[in-house]
């Protein structure tokens, strides 16, 4: 799913499969870039290939092809491609394998107004990946027996339709059948006309429970932003901490993420990127660095960098902090890394994580940024792609789009490829 924290469009909304905050917004059809949207080149790539990082207690295999300077001009080409393609303003990729070198890009342009380059340094907005991180606090109350997956959310939260027989473990997995609150239109106008301006939970969940269930509990797999809403009030609860200060002290200082944050509203650290998205009030492309994103908050406000991301992306997907302690436990973890299908082939979701053709991970969207972290376990290998545009081109989003060409040439036989689908509205 893509997205943010929230992907709004209003028609053709395009959701992402795995994990998208999907917010209706006005403007564009899905998949068009404005005419009035410049053309971007991309700049020279800044690259690095190397292997100097300690290599893993086993090596990467044939699943992942060695970085030599070659496949890194390979893999200059191939994003500086998709960035004239799809009209991407900047990106910077990342891979790291324990034995088979490293390479780091930074292409194009991180503020379109003054032509100041993109580079590996820079935070951005992750949008729903922030749900790895709401999950992996949910999964250590499991441990702590202080909540049970198999609670129903109304034991916490009252008022929740379905309240007595949706699961915390059908919110995790998207299986409630709760309407997403991105999707509804009082919710899009108030968002778009005031971007600057603050919602609460309860508003959120207000926006949602406004509209009949779409499904029994467990029938089918719907991505919906109201899910991780609930499961932040749980976390809250049971913790008797914020959101944002129990993952601190829990998950990402342990990590050793020093440079990721939960952001109470519009803040964002410098350096960064400014942002471009079209899901605005007029549909006109806009810089929404400055938006607040607290409409995203447990689906979807997180702030991140690259070098962040990838210690991220093995934590999360082996359950393990870099220093060997077990962030989740092993059973828990197993639960987690369970991905069922979803009706995209060859894409399963498990509990706040997808498993896209062997990758590991979470994407994030949301109005002028997209990101993607994954890890293939049967390489120990990490991708990390940061974009500062949400734009899709061709009903795609662009984060796949880089993802996609990256790993054809990286990991032929795992290629990301997580398409865009109508959602039904």
């Amino acid at each position: 799913m893509s997205h943010t924290s929230a992907r709004l469009r209003r028609g053709a909304v395009v959701a992402v499969a795995a994990g998208t905050l999907l917010v209706p917004l006005a403007g564009a059809p899905a998949g068009a870039v404005p005419a009035s949207t410049p053309a971007v080149s991309a700049a020279p790539a800044v690259s690095a290939v190397s292997a100097a990082d300690p290599p893993s207690p086993s090596p990467s295999g044939p699943d992942v092809r060695a970085l030599t300077p070659a496949v890194a001009r390979q893999l200059d080409a191939a994003v500086r491609n998709v960035m004239r393609e799809a009209n991407i303003p900047g990106v910077t990729v990342g891979i790291w394998t324990p034995d088979q070198g490293t390479y780091v890009g930074s292409f194009g342009v991180a503020d379109k107004s003054n032509g100041r380059r993109m580079s590996s340094d820079l935070y951005s907005r992750i949008g729903s990946e922030t749900k790895t991180f709401t999950v992996t606090a949910l999964l250590q109350l499991v441990d702590q027996v202080r909540v049970g997956l198999d609670d129903p959310i109304g034991r916490y939260v009252a008022g929740v339709p379905n309240g007595d027989t949706i699961t915390l473990r059908q919110l995790a997995g998207m299986r409630s059948g709760l309407f997403n609150y991105s999707e509804d239109d009082d919710f899009f106008k108030a968002l778009t006309s005031d971007p600057q301006r603050s919602f609460t939970p309860q508003q959120l969940l207000d926006y949602s429970f406004r509209h009949p269930v779409l499904f029994q509990p467990g029938q089918k797999f719907s991505y919906s932003n109201t899910n991780l809403i609930l499961l932040g009030l749980v976390v809250e609860k049971q913790s008797g901490q914020p959101l944002g200060d129990y993952i601190r002290q829990h998950v990402t200082d342990p990590a050793g993420m020093k440079h990721t944050l939960f952001p109470s509203g519009a803040e964002f650290p410098e350096p960064h990127a400014q942002g471009y998205t079209n899901q605005t009030a007029d549909g006109k492309v806009a810089d929404a660095a400055d938006w607040n994103t607290s409409w995203g908050w447990a689906a979807g406000a997180m702030i991140s960098t690259l070098d962040d991301l990838r210690v991220w992306a093995r934590t999360v997907a082996t359950g393990q902090f870099p220093d060997g302690r077990r962030m989740i436990s092993e059973a828990t973890q197993q639960q987690r890394l369970t991905t069922p299908a979803t009706p995209i082939p060859g894409v399963g979701y498990g509990l706040g994580i997808f498993d896209v053709q062997g990758w590991i991970g979470h994407n994030g969207s949301l109005p002028g940024y997209e990101s993607l972290t994954v890890y293939l376990p049967s390489a120990q290998a990490t991708l990390v792609v940061l974009l500062n545009t949400d734009i899709d081109h061709d009903g795609q989003e662009p984060s796949t789009l880089v993802g996609e060409a990256v790993t054809k040439i990286v990991s032929p036989g795992h290629v990301f490829d997580l398409p865009a689908e109508p959602a039904a509205r």
